[in-house]
């Protein structure tokens, strides 16, 4: 249950580091902590066997990716 709770925060904090560049247009270099925070939470999760919060941590690591294709699929149309 420890875990758990960390895995979830990591998830939760890595969510947040991205809502200053994509809510409120703002340039802000914290969203590359979720490098960081990302493997993380996955760690905490893979060893208290939560799968679905290590699933998701490993796409909140690599989101910059996602979050890019989709904002360059938005500015094609």
């Amino acid at each position: 249950m420890f875990l758990k709770k960390w895995s979830l925060v990591c998830l939760i904090s890595c969510i947040l580091l991205w809502i200053p560049n994509i809510i409120f247009q703002i340039a802000s270099p914290f969203w590359m902590l979720t490098y960081i925070i990302g493997p993380i939470g996955m760690g905490f999760s893979l060893v208290g066997k939560n799968y679905i919060l290590a699933f998701l941590n490993l796409v909140m690591t690599f989101s910059i990716f996602w979050l890019m294709a989709l904002g360059y699929y938005i500015n094609s149309l």
